[in-house]
């Protein structure tokens, strides 16, 4: 009899097609962009307990996990990884403006301005 092993699925962010194309615009419009990706993090804060923080980094730190979607790389710390694990960023254009969304399955709830969740 075979021994049945489990294998862990890796945690992942993705990224929708609208989010790499905004990413890629605003990437061109800053210096050193072809070399930018775009960082996401979440940070202790926010009117819900923890906020999302979106930037662009040239660097891939050790503890990173990096994720890529039509040339636009995302990257994300090990620490912010657990909370936001099957997350997709997402652009959005609405009436009232647009935006970079988190579609987080982890947050339990989130605040009216979408910027921060709870576990």
């Amino acid at each position: 009899m075979s021994e049945s092993t489990v294998l862990e699925r890796p945690h992942s962010v993705g990224l929708s097609a609208s989010a790499a194309r905004q990413v890629a615009k605003l990437r061109a419009q800053e210096p050193g962009g072809a070399d930018l990706m775009l960082r996401l993090s979440v940070t202790g804060g926010g009117c819900s307990g923890f906020q999302y923080n979106f930037s662009f980094d040239d660097e891939v730190r050790s503890d990173d996990a990096l994720f890529e979607r039509d040339g636009v790389k995302l990257v994300v710390d090990e620490m912010s990884l657990e909370l936001l694990s099957g997350s997709e960023v997402d652009y959005v254009e609405e009436l009232i403006g647009a935006s970079f969304q988190v579609k987080n399955p982890n947050a339990a709830s989130s605040c009216g301005c979408g910027t921060s969740f709870a576990i």
